[in-house]
Parts: structure tokens; C-alpha cells; sequence
């Protein structure tokens, strides 16, 4: 998994991986979520990969915007 770079210092996520249909997210308490086209929905998947990349933002869309809509908790 790569680093989340957390520029605003604030995020509960510190690392994220992307996939062609998907983006797993690990959050601060360890836990990785799987946010993939089929369950969340492409729109979304990809505006998290767009935040994920660009460093801000990412959490907050998750809290905002998708909420339980994940395909798998991984760990």
C-alpha cells in the first residue's frame, strides 16, 4: 500500500492501493476497507482514487459521500 500523503494533517486514512476497478483503503485504527465499481459504484471509486493521489480529501469523501458502501473489510 502506498503512504497518504495527509496534507491537511487531519485524515483518519494513512494508506490506500488502487486497482483498475477499485481502491482499498487503510484507516488509522488498521482497518482496510475494498471500495470497488460493483458496490460503491464507479463515480465514486474514481474521485477517491483522484483524492487519494492528490493527498487531501479522501477521508472525508468516504464520510460525506460513501459511507458503508464498501465491498469488503480486508483486515
Amino acid at each position: 500500500m502506498k503512504r497518504y500523503q495527509n496534507l491537511s494533517g487531519e485524515s483518519g486514512v494513512v494508506a490506500y492501493e488502487l486497482s483498475d476497478e477499485a481502491i482499498a483503503v487503510q484507516f488509522q485504527d488498521s482497518a482496510v476497507y475494498l471500495y470497488d465499481y460493483a458496490v460503491t459504484g464507479r463515480r465514486d471509486v474514481e474521485e477517491m482514487k483522484r483524492l487519494a493521489v492528490a493527498g487531501r480529501g479522501l477521508s472525508a469523501y468516504i464520510s460525506r459521500f460513501v459511507r458503508e458502501r464498501f465491498a469488503v473489510r480486508v483486515r
